[in-house]
């Protein structure tokens, strides 16, 4: 693994999440397609605690607490436990975006890290390289599920008028 290009993509991913989402209005900003979808606020909200209380916690206890109990998250209960979809975007956002930008300077500063080493999780044995790349996969996922929010916003928006001379989505 290029680990350079890996942290490079977490930049340029918070980049591209911050221009998908920093001029939302409220009220787009809340929708959700239907009932099992999130809506911006919520993804934002939990690509910031997953910022804070996951990807960066759990790869530093990999490289420096390996025999700690494995930290344990909630992701999905926290969008409602946590009221994400009831906070303000703007805020949001900058809170993710400083998050992240901590999470740059700690790995820039991480001294010659092995990224070989391993520990046990739930699901089974985890390395530092494979949660690097799964924060980073992580990113790429959610920036899908921002363009398809953007996608459904944008058909609402446009309503009465079609789409589909603008090919297949």
């Amino acid at each position: 693994m290029n680990v350079q290009t890996a942290i490079d993509n977490l930049r340029q991913n918070s980049d591209a999440i911050r221009l998908l989402v920093h001029d939302t209005d409220d009220a787009t900003a809340r929708r959700k397609p239907d009932a099992a979808s999130w809506s911006v606020l919520e993804v934002v909200n939990h690509l910031y605690d997953e910022e804070r209380e996951d990807f960066r916690a759990h790869l530093d206890q990999i490289l420096h607490r390996p025999d700690e109990a494995w930290l344990r998250i909630d992701p999905e209960g926290w969008v409602t436990e946590r009221g994400y979809n009831g906070r303000n975007l703007s805020e949001s956002l900058a809170n993710f975006l400083q998050e992240r930008q901590r999470s740059l300077e700690w790995l820039a500063a991480l001294p010659e890290p092995d990224w070989t080493a391993t520990r046990p999780a739930p699901w089974g044995e985890v390395s530092a390289g494979d949660m690097l790349a799964a924060w980073v996969a992580h990113d790429i996922l959610h920036l899908r599920q921002l363009v398809e929010l953007k996608w459904a916003n944008t058909l609402d928006v446009l309503r009465p008028f079609q789409v589909r001379y603008a090919g297949e989505w």
